[in-house]
């Protein structure tokens, strides 16, 4: 059930919002500036709007940096160790996804103070919602086992006991949220992400191709030939898995609320997100050029193996230091993205069960959440420390099952996105409608060939081709579907061209909240959209359920 908001503790305005958790409702305490909750005044100069900024920095850092975690290292280096450079114009493409994507849960956050997967059940009912929670949980829980997979390969290139390691990293990890601070957390938390940029100096020490860089960040190009189409496409899919994966929708939305970021600072909250996308792009670049350089005519060239063997090969070519920086970077990529995927699951958690969720309470007045949270890390833990498990698999398979799930998930912002109950004034432009829904069509075709290859090993470059061409024909089908449905509903019903029942008028938006849940009505869905949903969702449970089969018998050695 909604909690009440005290009003004597939070004044009138608290009492007419959603908020779930009434610490998600006070002063915004952020790592590197502080907002009083009754400071209304305009920002004006150049000072007092850096000063606001910093005190808003962090969900958008935070998410971003991340997602730059262990896996995101295997997989940006497996590029450019077995194919150069000529795969980074996957990260400028990438830019505009990861903006539109992080940009809609963020606007669903400040302007309704419920979390995503609470908006899910209370919106679709709990069919639609269970599958999308039960997805997150999953996915989240092999997720975390990767980041500390990294930590092992770290540890070991470092000459570190890995079971040390792995205890000491699970304990930092977990200390780090139970400080009862919210603000002590972000402090750690953008610390790790300051610590990304030691991709930057390995950039340098490698000394990759400049030029030839800035080559492939603009002009597509798909190596190897028609012969390797089929791996490169794979090695594609992975990079958009890792790159935009479904954990980053629920943390994101859920930080910004703890963060207590209300609708008046949208703009610097977009500024904080923008922040967050060049320096995942630098990393992912950096990390990317470096592989290239550094196996560049050596035996290791296209022999990929894993992330200790990147600081091997790049300490090899640029010296020791080099390499220890390289497994530094890895440790702290492996940590943060330890916190950012336990917290987006006990925030996930918190929403559905209606329990305290928030890193402003201390152990006592939230311990479900911790207890989640706790959990999920020594349990991930536990798994990376057991003699003999497949390790690699365990990368390998999150990653696929990343690109398998991310259509479903971005469905259900699109519609969250587009339900005026919900955002009000907020609500999507046709724009960014159509943009989501080609990046949806992309990614479900992209979902197809990942589902496929991994079902057929030996799949050719042109059944591949086919694939694409069948869902590109459908695609355009469906485009030309919604688009007559439209121009037919608004001839016969035209919209008002003012007031607030135009679908796109922001009027006074900065004040606008979401109402209290239980006053919404949940909205009807059209047969035609249920029917989509319902096949989208068919496809992704088999697809999930035959991914995992497979999985399980590539490391049982069937």
């Amino acid at each position: 059930m909604t909690t009440t908001i005290d009003p004597k503790v939070q004044g009138n305005a608290a009492r007419t919002t959603a908020v779930l958790d009434d610490a998600h409702v006070g002063d915004i305490r952020g790592a590197l500036g502080t907002i009083k909750l009754d400071d209304h005044g305009d920002r004006r100069g150049l000072s007092a709007k850096l000063k606001t900024l910093l005190a808003i920095v962090g969900p958008g850092l935070i998410v971003m940096v991340g997602d730059n975690d262990a896996g995101a290292f295997a997989t940006y280096g497996q590029a450019g160790q077995n194919y150069g450079t000529h795969l980074l114009w996957t990260l400028l493409l990438l830019v505009p996804v990861l903006y539109v994507n992080q940009e809609m849960v963020l606007r669903l956050g400040a302007v309704t103070g419920v979390g995503h997967a609470r908006l899910i059940l209370e919106r679709f009912g709990k069919f639609w919602g269970a599958f999308s929670v039960i997805d997150l949980f999953i996915l989240n829980a092999l997720t975390l086992v990767t980041e500390f997979i990294g930590i092992t390969l770290a540890a070991g290139y470092l000459g570190l006991p890995k079971a040390a390691a792995v205890v000491l990293a699970a304990a930092i990890i977990v200390a780090s949220a139970f400080t009862g601070s919210f603000q002590r957390f972000e402090r750690i938390a953008i610390a790790l992400c300051a610590g990304s940029l030691l991709l930057v100096p390995i950039y340098f020490m490698v000394h990759p191709k400049t030029s030839q860089m800035a080559q492939d960040f603009v002009v597509p190009n798909l190596p190897g030939g028609q012969g390797q189409l089929a791996t490169v496409m794979l090695l594609i899919i992975g990079i958009v898995g890792t790159t935009v994966a479904p954990w980053q929708l629920f943390f994101q939305q859920s930080y910004v609320i703890d963060k207590r970021i209300t609708p008046r600072f949208m703009k610097y909250e977009k500024a904080d997100l923008w922040i967050g996308i060049v320096v995942v792009v630098i990393g992912g670049a950096a990390l990317m050029g470096a592989a290239a350089a550094a196996f560049a005519g050596t035996k290791g060239f296209g022999n990929f193996t894993d992330t200790a063997g990147l600081a091997s090969g790049i300490a090899a070519h640029a010296g020791k230091v080099a390499g220890v920086l390289f497994a530094v970077a890895l440790l702290d990529a492996s940590i943060i993205g330890a916190f950012a995927v336990s917290l987006s699951t006990a925030y996930a958690i918190g929403d559905v069960f209606g329990i305290k969720h928030s890193l402003h309470r201390g152990v006592k007045g939230a311990k479900g959440f911790y207890a989640v949270y706790a959990g999920l890390v020594a349990l991930a833990a536990g798994i990376v420390l057991i003699p003999g498990s497949p390790l690699g698999l365990l990368t390998e398979g999150v990653q696929t099952l990343a690109g398998v799930l991310l259509p479903s998930a971005t469905v259900f912002l699109l519609l969250l996105c587009n339900d005026k109950q919900v955002l009000g004034p907020w609500v999507n432009g046709p724009k960014t409608n159509a943009f989501t829904s080609a990046v949806i069509g992309i990614l479900v075709t992209l979902s197809i060939i990942l589902t496929a290859s991994v079902l057929f090993p030996s799949i050719t470059a042109g059944a591949i081709l086919d694939i694409m061409a069948v869902c590109g024909v459908v695609g355009v089908l469906a485009a030309g579907y919604a688009f007559t449905k439209r121009r037919t509903a608004t001839k016969e019903d035209p919209p008002p061209t003012s007031g607030r029942g135009y679908p796109h008028d922001r009027t006074g938006r900065d004040d606008w909240r979401m109402p209290p849940l239980e006053t919404l009505t949940r909205p009807v869905m059209a047969t035609g959209r249920k029917i989509g949903m319902s096949a989208l969702r068919s496809y992704l449970l088999v697809a999930m359920i035959l991914v995992i089969v497979k999985i399980v018998e590539v490391a049982l050695g069937h």
